[in-house]
Order: C-alpha cells, then sequence, then structure tokens
C-alpha cells in the first residue's frame, strides 16, 4: 500500500470515527441545534411534501409475495381442474406448486428482475424472465418424470401449467411496469431527498442526478447556512429554502427520506458540525462522492443510479422492519387486552368510585419525529390537581395523587390504557417512553440537559422500553437519570431486533416489582 492510500484509508477512518461519537450523549455543553421556525415559502413547500410516499423496497417485496402466490394457486388449479387416473393428494400436488412458484421467485432475484429499473422495462428483460420460468420448469418436471411422479394423462397438464403461468407472467410484468412509471410521475413512489449546501457542489449533485435513466429521487430543496454570495438563493433551478437550522423544522413537518449533504470530504469539520445538528432526524444521511478525488473500496459506498455516496446514518426501522414491528404490535396488543381487560375494567371501577373526575386522563407528548400525539392513562390524581404539561413531575407522597393512583402508578396498571395507543398506531408496544412535552429535570427541558435527546424520537414511542427494564423509569430529579435514560434509549434503536423486542417484552412484567423510581 503506498503513501496516498494510506492516507486516505486513515482520513476515512477518523472521519467515521468522529462521526460514530456522535450517537453518545455528551456531558459537555449541549451543541444540538434546536429547529427555528421556517419561513413561509419553505412551508409551502413542505406541504407538497406531507402526504406519505411508497417505499420501492415495500413495492419490491409485495411483488415477489404476488408472483409467488399467483403462480403457486396457477399450479395447483391446472392439476386440481386437470382429470387424473393417478391418486394423487392435494397435499402432493400443493408441495409440487409451491417448489416450482418458489424456484421461479429465487430464480428472477438472482437474474437481477427484481428491481425498479428492470421493473420499469416493458420489453427488455422479458427474455431473462422467460429463460428463468422455463428453466425451473424443465429442472422440476424432468426431477418428477425420473421419480416416476409423472402419468401421461398428466403431459398436458404441465403444458398447460407452463403456457398459463408464461402468460401472467407477461401480463403481471406489464402492469407492474405501468403502475411504477404512473406512481413515478405522480411522485407515489420516489424517494425524497434534500441538498444540504449549495453552490457549485450543489449544481454538479443535482445535474448528475437528473441525467440518470432511471432516477427515482425527488429534490424538495437546498438548505444552506452561507450567504448568497458562496450560496445562491436559487441552483440548477432548485431553491434554496432556508438554513440547516431551518432544515430540522422542515424535515420534522414533511416526508423526507434522505439528507444528501454536498461537500468535499475536506471539509471534515464543517461536515461534522452539520452531521451534529441532522443526525437526530429519521432519515437516511448521505455524502455525496461523486466529485471527491479520494476513492475507496466499493464497498464503501451505496449508489444512486450511479452516483455514489457514503452511508454516514440510515434511518432505524425501515420498510420491511417497520411492517414487521407493526405486526408484532397488533398480535401482542391483542393478546394484552385479552389478557388484561378484567384489571383494567376493575381498575376503572376504583378510581370512579374513590374520586371525582373522568377515569382516562390525556396527555400531550413527543412522538415519532417529534410529532405531538395524545397519551392515554388511567388517571392517578385528583382532577382539580392534575398537570397536563406534565412539567411538574410526580414526587414520592406526592398530595396530588389519589390513593389508587398511588397503587396503579407504583404498578405501573395506569399505563395500560396506552394499549389502545398501540393499536392507533401512534405508539409501539417497545420503543423509548414517549415525554411530556414539557417534561423536566430539575428546572430544566430533558432536551438542554442531554445533547442528542431528541434522536430517541427517531422510532415510535413504546409502552416500554429498554431503558424502563433496567431501572431508568419514574421520577427524574437528577441530570443523570435522563442522560442514562437517553443513552439506554439510543442503544435500543441502534441495535433494535425483533427478538430484542420480545425479549423487553418478556422481562417487563418481572421487571416491574422493582417500583423505587416509581410513585
Amino acid at each position: 500500500m503506498n503513501k496516498a492510500e494510506k492516507s486516505d484509508q486513515f482520513d476515512l477512518e477518523a472521519l467515521r470515527k468522529q462521526i460514530s461519537d456522535i450517537n453518545r450523549p455528551s456531558e459537555d455543553a449541549n451543541e444540538e441545534a434546536q429547529s427555528e421556525p421556517i419561513n413561509s415559502y419553505a412551508r409551502q413547500i413542505a406541504e407538497q411534501f406531507s402526504g406519505g410516499n411508497r417505499s420501492p423496497a415495500i413495492i419490491i417485496g409485495q411483488f415477489r409475495l404476488f408472483e409467488f402466490a399467483s403462480q403457486f394457486l396457477i399450479g395447483l388449479l391446472v392439476f386440481l381442474l386437470w382429470p387424473s387416473n393417478e391418486a394423487e393428494t392435494l397435499l402432493g400436488r400443493s408441495i409440487a406448486a409451491a417448489i416450482v412458484a418458489a424456484l421461479l421467485v429465487c430464480g428472477l432475484q438472482i437474474a437481477d428482475t427484481y428491481s425498479i429499473p428492470a421493473l420499469r422495462t416493458r420489453l427488455r428483460l422479458l427474455p431473462r424472465v422467460f429463460a428463468v420460468w422455463g428453466s425451473v420448469f424443465v429442472i422440476v418436471t424432468g426431477a418428477n418424470a425420473l421419480a416416476g411422479n409423472v402419468s401421461s394423462p398428466e403431459v398436458p397438464a404441465y403444458f398447460v401449467w407452463f403456457v398459463i403461468g408464461a402468460i401472467f407472467l407477461l401480463a403481471s410484468r406489464f402492469l407492474m411496469a405501468y403502475g411504477i412509471r404512473n406512481w413515478s410521475r405522480n411522485g407515489i413512489m420516489e424517494r425524497r431527498a434534500v441538498i444540504v449546501g449549495g453552490g457549485v457542489p450543489a449544481k454538479e449533485l443535482i445535474r448528475v442526478l437528473e441525467q440518470q435513466p432511471d432516477n427515482d429521487i425527488r429534490i424538495c430543496g437546498i438548505f444552506d447556512d452561507r450567504g448568497e454570495k458562496r450560496s445562491p438563493i436559487m441552483v440548477a433551478g432548485y431553491p434554496k429554502l432556508g438554513t440547516v437550522a431551518e432544515l430540522v423544522e422542515f424535515v420534522r413537518i414533511t416526508r423526507v427520506d434522505m439528507l444528501i449533504i454536498s461537500l468535499p470530504l475536506s471539509a471534515e469539520a464543517r461536515i461534522l458540525q452539520l452531521l451534529k445538528k441532522l443526525w437526530v432526524l429519521p432519515v437516511d444521511i448521505r455524502l455525496a462522492a461523486h466529485a471527491n478525488r479520494l476513492r475507496f473500496r466499493p464497498r464503501a459506498y451505496s449508489r444512486i443510479g450511479a452516483v455514489p455516496m457514503l452511508d454516514i446514518f440510515n434511518k432505524p426501522i425501515r420498510d420491511w422492519d417497520s411492517v414487521a414491528k407493526r405486526c408484532f404490535d397488533i398480535f401482542f396488543t391483542l393478546l394484552a387486552l385479552a389478557l388484561l381487560w378484567p384489571i383494567m375494567l376493575a381498575t376503572a371501577i376504583a378510581i370512579k368510585l374513590t374520586s371525582k373526575g373522568p377515569v382516562f386522563f390525556m396527555q400531550n407528548r413527543h412522538g415519532f419525529n417529534n410529532e405531538i400525539i395524545r397519551i392515554f392513562k388511567f388517571r392517578s390524581m385528583y382532577a382539580d390537581k392534575g398537570d397536563p404539561t406534565g412539567r411538574a413531575a410526580v414526587t414520592k407522597g406526592d398530595p396530588r395523587v389519589t390513593p389508587v393512583g398511588r397503587f396503579i402508578r407504583k404498578s405501573s396498571i395506569d399505563e395500560l390504557p396506552q394499549l389502545f395507543n398501540v393499536l392507533k398506531g401512534d405508539i409501539s408496544l417497545v420503543g423509548p417512553r414517549p415525554h411530556a412535552i414539557l417534561a423536566q429535570a430539575r428546572d430544566r427541558l430533558f432536551g438542554d440537559v442531554v445533547e442528542g435527546y431528541f434522536a430517541r424520537h427517531r422510532v415510535k414511542p413504546g409502552v416500554t422500553g429498554w431503558a424502563q427494564i433496567n431501572g431508568w423509569r419514574g421520577e427524574v430529579d437528577h441530570d443523570d437519570k435522563i442522560k442514562f435514560r437517553t443513552a439506554y434509549d439510543l442503544y435500543y434503536i441502534e441495535n433494535w431486533s425483533l427478538w430484542f423486542d420480545l425479549k423487553i417484552l418478556f422481562l417487563t412484567p418481572f421487571r416491574l416489582f422493582n417500583t423505587e423510581n416509581a410513585y
């Protein structure tokens, strides 16, 4: 390795190390940018992109499932309707059809026909699709013939299966190509990006992206802290919408998928300064590398078309992971309601009989991406002494808490109505606990105490969480408590898996016996 290569590798590793340090809450002064109100023009642009879009990964996954199911059903129906002299069972026919459908999907995946550019074309890849279908059919049919499972009356059935399957593949691919083109034209299926940094680098990046033949990136605007001399208000036809601090607010009210930093790697100090402000957002953060002279190994890059990007941060729990987590939430929430409804009913009756006021207490809290959500709880305070803002935390022996409220708070029964929030989709079963908007550690807001505090909101909050089962629950009367709670929440986000969620869910009832900090 020559000196230049050593220097390049060192610089990259040093940059990655400094970036990774951002993930850890600091005990120093908080440098995180507070979001600023965006100007009226930027808000108008944000409203255009406030609606949701469809993830390409989800669309491709759904199409795989569709082709598997359709080919399985075609194979099964052909043999069920075709007269046969053999006593073949329904199970045997189902297994054969499933094997063919699975091999077809695997073959099409290996042949690289499950990508947006491949699905967008109508005719170019059809020979490859039919070659895979024919190969799968020959292999399976030949194996069955050698095994003596194909009788003479069934030979025409295999031929019909092959023809109908080929026609269906042709029709589904044509319809999918039409759908993708239509969705792309209407903005339903696109990746929305914001360029961070203006001037010549941003102009070059935009031109390169626009030249990609199958570009699915929709640029929503440009944000830059520099003045008009170094960063014009219009770059390659796209407006500069504001500063980086305003970008934080823009992303929180807009469905943005990606931030692309258009700065050279030599501007390391400025890149790190930007990342300290932006990493709290639930989006992909990429560093454009098309104009950098430094070149790293191919694995270091991801690509948008042919444009190389260095991956800095990835949006957590995305695409099919989010679908799996939602299914997990619904299943276990319905199970919990089926088991716990007697406790919830008894709690509601006890609250109603022992103090005046409603059974439920609703409070505004921070949700995903800093959105404001209303959380349901059983009322644990006297109705005329409640604190909807959450500014005044409950302390030991707090006179505002009713006798029933003291018990349900210690046992966390007061949190059970949040299961309905899970069904609504506001929160998950497992995640960082949603805090009240004005929650404080002594006399300072949580966001002022912990650098990176709002990074907790990159995922949906949860009824229970990794911090809670490790003892970080209840009153926050010291800065260290919210610092450790945030650190555990960030660890959960970076290491999420369904098994991790299941572990936390399983341990929660046992850890509730520790009521030391629950008042």
